[in-house]
């Protein structure tokens, strides 16, 4: 067993919104109790100590690029926008081999963990033709020595260059190719059990990289094995512009053609949906991965978060890839969709509470992960926990859930806890030592950026 002592608030909003100085009592990997007092089971083997600390719900990051992290904040596309920044990234990411997935999947989640993400997906869409090894594989090795919940996307392009797609066909697959792959990592890695650790999307990556017969394709075998759907939509005018010259409609109607709406289905972004399609998402209980901080950073827009919401849409909140985002930090894009929202529809557009329900409970929901996201007995034990005794929080403590998105100059936790066992303890990673998992990174990164100024 694992006790958090003295928790001095516990964000539970089905308990009255903050349960203040109690303990919660973790049995395996599960919340076993919640109350006050003191505990002397002997079978508690560790106990944390949470004096001054908020603990809420482990955060849910639903769309990311984790091989990005290896390619931040390069000078060239620091103000390109959306095509123009991928067509210079084709050319590095191609090149990506098993110790950049391996290394980018680490550096990613250790971030994610940090700042108190429990359970993330990736998009994980580029399949070089000299890559060897199992890709998948590769990332839930390298995710479950850091213990994260993890819920990747396999994710595909069909569409290279010569078809008229804007990626480099040295990264496309045959739609066969991608079909039996698919199938292969459903069988080998997906486990349906409530307490999943493994979980498989399938993600084929956007209208403009995959062919109709692959996304139509994709979803009917993803339907066959109950998993679910994933794709960036919608997330630049471009994009827009690009679906109606060479298919003749809006990227929603195209996923309309092509089966791929519904429950099981999310969209990455969302920027660019009119009044009618925002109400066939919320008929379709289609859901939508929110990523204030790219959509900023390129300049895509501002996606329609407080209408999605008004519908009954569900809208959860995501980091998206590190070179659009340039960092993993999973608690500042909680503050990011706050800030944004109110910018374009005024103070009251978002609150602190709706912001953090669709960082937990609506992404835990979209993963299709039914026993985390929320705090009470018998619930997964994802837990992230920060300190707010700290000179930052001073003075903010009457809202102690609101201070972790007005307030603080740092996003990380003191420990954060993935299926009842620690992952990050007084600020560190558990599972990987810091400052080997920097080295190995800049070296990969380093490796990559070099095989483009050779070809410069």
């Amino acid at each position: 067993m694992l006790l958090l002592k003295n928790c001095s608030y516990i964000a539970a909003p089905e308990n009255g919104g903050i349960i203040t100085n109690s303990d919660i009592l973790i049995e395996a990997n599960k919340i076993k109790q919640i109350s006050k007092g003191v505990w002397e089971d002997p079978d508690i083997h560790k106990t944390l100590d949470c004096s001054g600390c908020i603990v809420i719900p482990g955060l849910v990051n639903t769309h990311h690029h984790f091989f990005q992290t290896l390619t931040r904040n390069l000078p060239d596309v620091q103000n390109a926008k959306l095509f123009d920044w991928l067509t210079y990234l084709y050319e590095i990411w191609k090149n990506i081999d098993r110790d950049a997935v391996y290394y980018s999947t680490m550096l990613a989640v250790g971030e994610l963990l940090k700042t108190g993400c429990t359970l993330t997906t990736d998009h994980h869409y580029l399949y070089p033709e000299n890559f060897m090894g199992d890709l998948i594989g590769t990332q839930f090795e390298a995710a479950g020595k850091l213990g994260i919940r993890f819920s990747p996307s396999r994710g595909s392009m069909s569409l290279g260059r010569k078809q008229g797609g804007l990626p480099p066909d040295s990264v496309i697959q045959s739609e066969e190719a991608i079909l039996e792959d698919s199938q292969r990592v459903i069988e080998e890695y997906n486990d349906p059990s409530e307490d999943s650790m493994r979980r498989i999307v399938l993600a084929p990556c956007s209208p403009f990289s995959v062919t109709k017969a692959n996304m139509r394709k994709t979803a009917q075998l993803a339907r066959k094995y109950n998993v679910r759907l994933h794709t960036h939509l919608a997330e630049t005018k471009d994009e827009e512009a690009f679906c109606n010259d060479v298919f003749g409609k809006n990227p929603l109607a195209l996923m309309e053609e092509v089966e791929f709406l519904g429950e099981d289905v999310f969209f990455a972004h969302g920027v660019f949906f009119n009044d009618e399609e925002l109400r066939v998402l919320a008929n379709t209980k289609t859901s939508i991965a929110h990523c204030p901080s790219s959509n900023m950073r390129l300049g895509s827009g501002v996606a329609r978060v407080k209408d999605m919401l008004k519908l009954g849409i569900n809208v959860g909140l995501a980091v998206d890839g590190s070179a659009s985002n340039d960092t993993s930090d999973m608690l500042a894009e909680l503050r990011n969709a706050l800030l944004l929202q109110r910018v374009i529809n005024g103070a009251d557009a978002l609150r602190c509470r709706e912001v953090f329900k669709m960082a937990t409970e609506n992404g835990a929901r979209m993963l299709n992960f039914s026993k985390t996201g929320k705090i009470k007995p018998g619930y997964l034990a994802d837990l992230a926990v920060f300190d707010l005794n700290r000179l930052e929080y001073t003075g903010s403590l009457s809202d102690p859930l609101a201070a972790l998105i007005f307030s603080g100059i740092s996003h990380q936790t003191k420990y954060t806890i993935v299926n009842g066992k620690v992952t990050v303890e007084n600020g560190y990673l558990v599972g990987e030592d810091e400052e080997y998992l920097i080295k190995k990174g800049n070296e990969a990164s380093e490796r990559l950026l070099k095989v483009l100024r050779q070809a410069i």
